[in-house]
């Protein structure tokens, strides 16, 4: 019975994380320090876009961790998140960035001022 409460309180946790910004990525370190060069690439992506973010420093809390694996059913850190979805790790987000879907989903996200037109 306890295991349910705390998986409970956890995603309640993650949802509130997510519901703090339009744009929430999850990662290793922060965006002045990151701690892998995978959360360093998808900070970067986000500054180049000139995005407006929160972060969370994953190390700084096992049980979101642990958590957030299950609760975004995606194994691997950073975790991108727009408007409460996950949008997926490093190779999606550059994908994105690529192909100019980031910038399109930050704009309509409120994260980046669209470009006069």
């Amino acid at each position: 019975m306890m295991q349910a409460n705390d998986a409970m309180d956890i995603n309640d946790r993650i949802r509130k994380q997510i519901s703090t910004a339009p744009v929430v990525l999850f990662m290793k370190g922060t965006p002045d320090f990151p701690q892998c060069g995978f959360s360093a690439q998808t900070v970067s992506l986000l500054q180049r876009l000139g995005a407006r973010f929160h972060y969370v420093n994953i190390f700084e809390d096992e049980e979101l961790r642990e958590g957030l694996k299950r609760f975004s059913n995606w194994p691997t850190y950073p975790q991108l998140y727009v408007n409460g979805e996950l949008i997926g790790g490093c190779d999606i987000a550059m994908e994105m960035y690529r192909n100019g879907e980031l910038k399109r989903v930050l704009e309509s996200a409120g994260a980046v001022a669209a470009a006069a037109s």
